[in-house]
């Protein structure tokens, strides 16, 4: 059987990844097409790499722990603690004392809708903030997460080591390819995928029993390319996001060891910002900014095309909120207000804009499409069309346990988790696998 897989992120390097772990024999029929011509250059490797175990609603909790205590497992497997920075921490919410009493909490934008929030059980006790961040006048910090159920990685470095442990392996990496069309045989049955160079325009023909489609905010489009006739939708958005990547000199281990990792701090503040700033500090002292989105940004063509709407305005209002809540305050201040002008003594490593797919359903879409599904083709026995897509802000939280979860999929075997909820069938309604 061979296997292809459209789009290079870390979702189908997870995929890749197990199912070569689950069978080495089949790496050299799993192939990769990636169309971009740098590997991980939207939200793979720009976002936040924040993990939690139980932030999301119930349909999704289960692939939630399960892929929390893999990333747990691979880290401890593979040294992921000093490979891709894994290491466990806590998440905080800085918020108005006023706010505090009256419950409200930093975090409380993203408790709507696909995470967090209504499974949280625990209450927010105040705490102490890390070194790095600024004290904000009136405002309280609190740890809103409990036991070790959040963690933290550089989503980049995770990438990389997926993909290449797959294509040690044997699998193979089409890059930059797109898929044009699919070959089927008499009975309109798949038989093929059809791909193209993006710059020489050569074409290829790769052998497809399984086509698992794990395109990121691409993967509606790519869909509807390859089944032009089927009714089925994926709906999703691109949900675009800025972020910056700076160090820090009040940077210290001595705040990991206090709290036995890293630092994750949820915030609407300034109010003034107008958008709700995130902050995650990262192994090796890297601190990384973002919260400022946008959903008027539509998906281009290609990755590259991203930089055309690229807003320096946006990037400076990232920059102004960075500098206040983590920069030097002036001497003789002990608090940062509106009024006080904090000094930038922040370093900037990497600014950054990406693209994550968010369905608007609120849970991704993790599942095989039936053959009925298809729009009139067919797969061949043993084969399927699968989808991984969707994941919003929690692709590299959920990376792993999608990897795992598609394994199952892919063999016709009741899945490790529960996944019912995350089907799809024609017009786009959900259903149980």
């Amino acid at each position: 059987m061979s296997t292809v897989i459209l789009g290079g992120g870390i979702i189908a390097s997870s995929i890749a990844y197990y199912l070569t772990e689950q069978d080495p024999s089949v790496g050299p029929n799993i192939h990769i097409i990636e169309s971009s011509d740098a590997l991980f250059s939207s939200a793979s490797g720009y976002a936040a790499g924040f993990l939690a175990k139980d932030w999301f609603e119930p349909s999704l909790l289960p692939l939630g722990e399960l892929s929390f205590n893999l990333h747990e497992s691979l880290s401890k497997e593979h040294g992921g603690d000093k490979k891709w920075g894994f290491m466990k921490g806590v998440a905080l919410s800085l918020g108005s004392t006023e706010a505090a009493k009256n419950g409200k909490r930093g975090d409380d934008w993203l408790r709507s809708g696909t995470s967090r929030a209504e499974t949280a059980t625990s209450e927010p006790i105040l705490t102490e903030g890390p070194g790095w961040l600024t004290r904000q006048q009136g405002t309280a910090v609190e740890r809103i997460s409990e036991g070790d159920d959040v963690a933290q990685v550089d989503p980049l470095r995770l990438s990389h080591f997926l993909l290449e442990k797959a294509l040690s392996r044997g699998v193979k990496l089409h890059q930059p390819y797109t898929a044009t069309s699919l070959t089927t045989d008499s009975s309109n049955s798949i038989t093929g995928v059809e791909i193209r160079n993006i710059h020489t325009k050569t074409p290829a023909t790769l052998p497809c029993t399984n086509l698992i489609i794990a395109a990121g905010s691409w993967t509606p489009r790519v869909f509807t390319s390859l089944f032009p006739t089927s009714k089925t939708k994926f709906p999703m958005y691109p949900l675009a996001g800025y972020s910056l990547l700076v160090n820090s000199p009040r940077y210290s281990e001595q705040d990991e060891k206090r709290v036995g990792g890293s630092h994750a701090v949820f915030t609407t503040h300034p109010p003034s910002a107008g958008f709700s700033p995130e902050i995650f500090s990262r192994e090796g002292g890297e601190i990384y900014i973002a919260g400022l989105n946008s959903t008027t940004i539509p998906v281009p063509d290609r990755v590259e095309d991203l930089k055309r709407y690229f807003d320096e305005g946006q990037m400076k209002k990232l920059k102004d909120v960075t500098i206040r809540l983590m920069g030097k305050l002036p001497d003789g201040k002990t608090e940062s207000t509106e009024n006080v002008k904090n000094e930038n003594d922040l370093t900037i490593t990497r600014e950054g804009l990406c693209l994550r797919p968010v369905s608007e359903r609120g849970v991704p879409f993790v599942c095989r499409v039936q053959d009925s599904a298809l729009g009139g083709v067919m797969t061949s026995n043993g084969g399927g069309v699968f989808v991984a897509a969707g994941h919003g802000p929690w692709g590299i939280s959920l990376a792993l346990g999608t990897g795992r979860v598609m394994v199952d999929l892919v063999k016709g075997d009741r899945t490790v988790v529960d996944v019912s909820g995350l089907g799809v069938e024609p017009l786009g309604r959900k259903a149980k696998l």
